[in-house]
This record gives structure tokens, C-alpha cells and sequence, in this order.
């Protein structure tokens, strides 16, 4: 038995408001949507839309977003449960100086750039759905 990868499926009030985050201030590319009440894939957000999934993609990560009335009547066992999460999403990336310059200045930084005890330099952000996402690279 082989696991293949994990990718986060957020719930989020607001898929779109999601997917502009994501792009405008993690750099991730738009993947594919599903407009709320329809069963097909579009390649494009439109704004006279709402959309109840997206999927986006930067480098080797995919994430997920799935608007939380979806997200309940998908997994019966989330619903009433609060978003955002006791959960912090690790992401390992490359130049960490670079990254915190143009994330910093676009997203609420929940704790600074530092080095750890264990070797890591590494800050965490508060995304726009209140999940907090760190970024590290080894010191």
C-alpha cells in the first residue's frame, strides 16, 4: 500500500474571495472551478458568480477550497464545526527571505520570521478563512 500525496481541502465562505488570496498574495495558479448549483468544471472565475470549488496549484502543491454549506452536505460529520482549524499547514520553500518580503506585506502575519531551536527559518500567516499556513526552509 503506497500513499500517493495530501491536499487540503479548505472550507471557506467564499471560494472566490479564496482563490484571489491564494493568487494575489501566495502566487497560486487557478486550476478549475465548479459554479454552485451546476456539476461542470469551468477553467475561469467569473465575478457574477459563486462557486461552491476550486482547485489551485503552486509548484508541487495543490490545494483545495469548497464552500462550507458544501462542504457539510459532502461530509455530514463537518457540520456546525468552525472554520479555520487546529491545524497548521507546513509548506517547505526555497529562498524564505524572498518569500516572507512578498507574502508579508499582503497577508496578516501571525508570527515573525525567525530561526528555530531545530534548524528551520520559518513565519506563519493567517489566510482569509482564518487557517494559518507556515512557510519554512531549513537555516
Amino acid at each position: 500500500m503506497k500513499f500517493q500525496k495530501i491536499t487540503p481541502n479548505f472550507s471557506v465562505r467564499d471560494v472566490k474571495e479564496s482563490v484571489r488570496f491564494y493568487r494575489d498574495v501566495l502566487g497560486f495558479a487557478f486550476g478549475m472551478a465548479v459554479r454552485n448549483g451546476t456539476n461542470s468544471m469551468e477553467n475561469q472565475i467569473s465575478d457574477e458568480y459563486d462557486y461552491a470549488y476550486a482547485l489551485m496549484r503552486k509548484d508541487e502543491i495543490y490545494v483545495m477550497f469548497i464552500e462550507s454549506d458544501s462542504f457539510e452536505q459532502d461530509i455530514p460529520a463537518l457540520e456546525g464545526v468552525p472554520q479555520g482549524a487546529s491545524v497548521l499547514f507546513y509548506i517547505d520553500v526555497e529562498n524564505i527571505d524572498e518569500v516572507y518580503d512578498s507574502i508579508g506585506k499582503r497577508a496578516e502575519i501571525v508570527k515573525e520570521l525567525e530561526t528555530t531551536w531545530y534548524g528551520m527559518r520559518e513565519f506563519h500567516i493567517r489566510d482569509c478563512n482564518g487557517y494559518i499556513l507556515g512557510f519554512a526552509e531549513k537555516a
